[in-house]
């Protein structure tokens, strides 16, 4: 089992360049894709789920051709947005039985399929009533109708407190055993906890792609930690390629990037998938920038 997705470019009528070129091979599992609001994943996720066409380029889910054969690959594909349109006067069971006839399935177990989702219990309760975690789990239990070999799934844990987050997460690894599941996420720690496989967009373009412990792996003894007062934060980053920040009481906790050992106050300390993201992120706008000039 497995996505291939070969030199996918999307331009829009506006002249935006949403996708340049993106070539991925996704198996079967969880497949994280890291980027940026505006980075392009949701223009890729929708024109994988055959929402949309692509300028140029092919997309296989196995032997089939998703864009020359959208309504077969349809059957295989299940899609849950960031932003899940309901019924709100219709209940849970009465809208998944909905999306169910829209499938052509006429002998799943609603029921069974609630359960799944720990929702069997709110089977007859309006949609308008549940909170945003009960809404994404229900949204899992319709993109899994019909046990597709492709499951898309746009960031899933915006906006969830941290208890519905983990519980989630813990209902996406479970699902996600026997297909394919793109994981689409701003969140680093949503790839980091989830995905055995993973690529960095940025800008329609894919920085990295790789196993999350070989791209980390990249960093090992360049990343120092050092805690600076508040009046050092400015020349640090002058001085230094900072990643990322973080602000305490009287000062700032900073993880710095630096082939060369540093001494003082420097801790070297392991990279993470944060400090991977940041890295290349960082190189490419530096690329972006000397190209300008």
């Amino acid at each position: 089992m497995k996505l291939e997705i070969q030199q996918l470019s999307k331009c829009y009528s506006n002249g935006v360049q949403a996708l340049s070129q993106v070539s991925l091979t996704c198996p079967k599992g969880i497949y994280g894709l890291l980027g940026q609001n505006g980075a392009g994943k949701s223009t890729l996720m929708r024109t994988i789920a055959t929402l949309q066409d692509a300028d140029e380029g092919e997309i296989f889910l196995d032997e089939v051709n998703l864009q020359k054969f959208p309504k077969e690959a349809r059957s295989m594909i299940g899609y849950l947005p960031q932003d899940m349109g309901v019924y709100p006067n219709m209940s849970a069971l009465e809208t998944l039985e909905y999306f169910a006839g829209l499938k052509g399935l006429h002998r799943v177990n609603l029921h069974e399929e609630l359960e799944r989702v720990n929702l069997v219990n709110e089977a007859h309760q309006r949609l308008d009533t549940y909170s945003g975690g009960m809404r994404r789990r229900f949204g899992i239990a319709v993109a899994f109708l019909g046990q597709p070999r492709l499951v898309i799934v746009d960031e899933p844990t915006a906006g969830l407190d941290p208890f519905e987050r983990r519980r989630f997460q813990h209902l996406l690894a479970t699902a996600a055993q026997n297909c394919i599941l793109i994981l689409s996420s701003h969140i680093v720690e949503d790839i980091s906890d989830l995905a055995s496989n993973m690529a960095i967009l940025h800008k329609g373009k894919v920085l990295a792609e790789g196993p999350p412990s070989e791209l980390v792996s990249k960093l090992e003894g360049k990343i120092h930690l050092t805690e600076v007062p508040f009046e050092h934060y400015e020349e640090a980053h002058r001085e230094h390629q900072v990643l990322s920040s973080r602000p305490k009481k009287n000062s700032h906790l900073l993880r710095i990037y630096s082939k060369e050992a540093l001494g003082g106050d420097f801790t070297m300390v392991p990279p993470d998938l944060e400090d991977f993201y940041a890295f290349r992120v960082g190189e490419e706008s530096q690329k972006s920038d000397l190209v300008k000039s």
